[in-house]
């Protein structure tokens, strides 16, 4: 599974989705501009001591990485989407891609892929979620139904 983030800003947020990842085997691919230093404090302290097992790669353009998975299945988590995140079939390459916190996904990206936004559903009144938490509730039900979790393990021994 590969978790793509488009030009996050928050340090925070980006260390906790560096630790999902190195919790859950996904791959993180950041797309640049990041709105932080990858040696900022905030980022480390999110991520803790996880970094070692973070499989990270780095990106000028959401378009190369488009380029270089173009076999995967991909999935774009955006607010103005019909469609639920539950109600797709996830693969273990896919991508997911997450937009930056203050503006989502580019336009453009959206309109090129309409058939691939998906949405987490919420009441109207609500404008978004935090961005950490949403790549969580997506990736967990990518694993989920991918492989139920095989490889992954519970306290005492592996997730049966």
């Amino acid at each position: 599974m590969h978790i793509v983030l488009v030009e996050p800003e928050i340090p925070g947020n980006t260390g906790n989705i560096a630790r999902l990842c190195a919790a859950t085997g996904c791959h993180l691919h950041l797309v640049r501009p990041l709105g932080f230093s990858v040696d900022d404090k905030y980022l480390k302290r999110a991520g803790l001591d996880y970094w070692h097992l973070v499989d990270i790669h780095y990106y000028d353009s959401v378009y190369e990485v488009l380029e270089k998975y173009k076999d995967n299945s991909k999935f774009l988590l955006t607010t103005k989407a019909h469609k639920s995140y539950a109600d797709v079939k996830y693969d273990a390459d896919s991508l997911l891609i997450f937009g930056k916190e203050t503006a989502g996904l580019p336009d453009k990206l959206r309109e090129e892929y309409p058939e691939s936004c998906v949405r987490i559903p919420m009441i109207e009144e609500a404008r978004s979620l935090n961005l950490s938490n949403s790549v969580a509730i997506v990736a967990y039900e990518a694993l989920r139904q991918v492989d139920n979790f095989a490889g992954l393990t519970l306290y005492g021994g592996e997730y049966k």
